[in-house]
């Protein structure tokens, strides 16, 4: 029999399908991915290392939904900024990927690449060596957790008859018309982030001056 023109099975399907039952119920399994691909569930380890494979190549999926260029040449603040947006878009389109992540560690070389280009930009910064990592962490954590709001409902605080919280309640009453809750707190949190990085070269450039 003639062997057909195009392989059964790539990575590229195999992270489609994975990505596809991930958005749709929150998990894959290996069996249901075969099932939908129409091949028997050893051919996918065959291509893959496990589920561990299978969250790599969820990962560098999402991630090419990243624009990393936005690292590139360009003032650090503003370039954190714009790619901050484009991490939050690309997560908040696929929520239910974020916890699968958390679990593995990055080995997908083209994400080990957008964060290369990160932390070239940190280096340019000023950031020094030691604190890189931290603030690296501490941007990625605030931005996925921004992710996952954004897939949350526009109301998330709702006050019974029967509670007493009335700081609550006028602080709810004051939020002003316009953006979602979720983008004002991004918008709120990223600006509060930068400020402090800002803050922080200032006086580690001072305390080495000094």
């Amino acid at each position: 029999m003639a062997r057909p023109r195009k392989a059964l099975l790539d990575l590229e399907r195999i992270a489609e399908v994975a990505l596809e039952l991930v958005d749709e119920t929150g998990d894959f399994t290996v069996p249901e991915m075969a099932r939908r691909l129409g091949v028997q569930t050893a051919s996918i380890y065959h291509h893959v290392d496990g589920r561990s494979g299978i969250v790599e190549l969820l990962r560098a999926r999402v991630g090419r939904e990243i624009d990393a260029t936005l690292l590139d040449d360009r003032p650090w603040e503003p370039a954190l900024r714009a790619f901050a947006y484009s991490y939050r878009a690309a997560f908040a389109a696929h929520p239910h990927v974020v916890p699968l992540l958390t679990g593995e560690p990055v080995r997908a070389p083209e994400v080990l690449d957008c964060y290369e280009r990160l932390v070239a930009l940190m280096e340019r910064a000023g950031f020094s060596p030691p604190d890189i990592m931290a603030a690296l962490t501490a941007f990625e954590n605030f931005v996925l957790g921004a992710a996952l709001d954004l897939a949350a409902p526009e109301v998330m605080w709702a006050i019974p008859a029967d509670a007493h919280a009335p700081r609550l309640a006028a602080a709810l009453a004051a939020q002003p018309a316009g953006p979602s809750r979720a983008d004002r707190a991004f918008d709120f949190g990223v600006t509060v982030l930068i400020d402090g990085f800002v803050r922080m070269l200032a006086q580690n450039g001072a305390a080495t001056a000094g």
